[in-house]
């Protein structure tokens, strides 16, 4: 099944069947998404202990009950076809992933498939039109085709895929290291020809998050604040039109607005899940606040406390510290090589299981790094898009709560996850987000 899912994954971003002939009329993704579920459910269909499990099947009936609510029974069919898929590849991608090298296996799938769609954003910037046949948007912007038609798409896209890159740099051999690095500097490349200002400040923001976790904060906020100036500087960078008062930032922050006006008037249940373009001209431009008007406060505590637990965990794997290899009794047990000792004082042996623990850790929280810095920059570029719903934000808390579970079979110290346990606080947690996107709203539209 773990084949299987990887294979739908590479139809959903690559999307062969909508551009080369004969392959649109053959149902390749149903059918391996299909599969792949059928697989799981005959291998017994467990599921690790995380509460994302329970929590994104009770948001999708959050958003099945805010289209019944709104006086639309069919619209839970519609509620199931848009975001069916993302459970199933849920479930499936997150207990599939058992080991270390499972995660870097996805990351290679979704890494190399985003390196291909921005090899078509470089040849479309050059000669107006890629060999999909999609030609460049009105506004000289790279696109895509299917889910990927919109700039925006395309950069989140790239932006979620350059940590995972970066990690199987850092991992592979001479060769693969500099394909890994060539194909990192080529979805940098695709950020920026897709000119989209949320994914560039996302890419700034994954820099200032590695660097704190390696370097510290001041290097992480001078380095950060001296990339954006060098964006700034870029020819042909929309980041110098940053501006509240700014036709695309003014309309962002009206229909923000207008959103919350929705929430005030639906408290319960929202507007309806994919209802926001029925009481505003443009969609939320912000994922955060299209959940709070669509599905309403029930809807917005279900999928934040989704969200949040995914940063959660990563956050408690990069603090946590595995208990250190007993030394052996036996004095015939296999000793790895002496670790370098300071000149003047005698190196120390160290058992072989040692060492292979301490690789296996220092593996387990790379990978949480990666992890964390996709998180990061995904939910800042979110935040000014409708993304919600998007089938990659589904993947990437896939990989994160097989990891963390992966882990945490090896480990019994980290913590075990459970709404019983936690769930209470996302609570307050989700009156005080919502109370601070009231806040911002209001400083935005007096500043504007």
């Amino acid at each position: 099944m773990f084949p299987l899912i990887l294979l739908y994954l590479t139809f959903v971003i690559i999307r062969p069947q909508d551009f080369l002939p004969g392959m649109g009329e053959l149902p390749l993704m149903s059918v391996s998404l299909l599969l792949a579920f059928v697989g799981w459910l005959a291998a017994g269909a467990r599921t690790p202990t995380a509460p994302q499990f329970l929590l994104l099947p009770l948001f999708v009936l959050m958003a099945m009950a805010s289209e019944v609510a709104n006086g639309w029974a069919g619209g839970m069919l519609y509620v199931l076809g848009q975001l069916g898929p993302a459970v199933i590849v849920f479930f499936v991608l997150a207990t599939s992933i058992t080991e270390p090298r499972r995660a870097a296996a996805a990351f290679g799938v979704i890494g190399l498939s985003a390196m291909v769609l921005a090899l078509h954003s470089v040849q479309q910037a050059q000669n107006g039109v890629g060999w999909t046949g999609m030609t460049l948007g009105e506004d000289g912007r790279v696109r895509y085709v299917g889910i990927f038609n919109d700039p925006n798409d395309l950069g989140l896209l790239f932006v979620m895929a350059l940590p995972m890159v970066l990690y199987l740099a850092s991992r592979a051999g001479f060769l693969g290291r500099w394909l890994w690095r060539a194909g990192a500097l080529l979805l940098l490349g695709g950020v920026y020809l897709t000119q989209s200002r949320g994914t560039q400040l996302a890419v700034l923001l994954m820099l200032a998050v590695y660097l704190w976790q390696r370097r510290g904060t001041a290097t992480a906020v001078s380095l950060s604040l001296a990339g954006l100036v060098g964006l700034m500087l870029l020819p042909s960078s929309r980041m110098t039109e940053l501006d509240v008062d700014e036709p695309s930032a003014f309309g962002r922050v009206d229909a923000w607005y207008e959103g919350l006006d929705m929430f005030k008037s639906h408290p319960l249940l929202g507007v309806g899940a994919g209802n926001f373009t029925d009481y505003n001209e443009l969609t939320a431009h912000n994922s955060f606040v299209l959940v709070l008007a669509e599905t309403g406060f029930l809807g917005f505590l279900a999928w934040l406390a989704f969200v949040g637990y995914c940063f959660w965990m990563m956050w408690r794997l990069l603090r946590f510290h595995p208990a250190p290899v007993a030394l052996p009794d036996a004095p015939g047990q296999a000793m790895a090589a002496p670790r370098p000792a300071p000149r003047g004082t005698v190196a120390r042996r160290v058992p072989a299981p040692a060492v292979a623990a301490d690789a296996t850790a220092a593996t387990d929280k790379s990978l949480a790094l990666a992890l964390m810095c996709a998180l990061c920059g995904f939910f800042a570029a979110a935040f000014f898009l409708s993304r919600s719903y998007n089938i990659m934000l589904y993947t990437l808390a896939a990989i994160v709560v097989g990891h963390y579970a992966s882990v945490r079979q090896r480990h019994a110290g980290l913590p075990l996850f459970t709404l019983s346990g936690s769930g209470w606080r996302w609570l307050p947690i989700t009156v005080v987000a919502v109370a601070a996107l009231y806040v911002l709203v209001a400083v935005l539209l007096r500043t504007s």
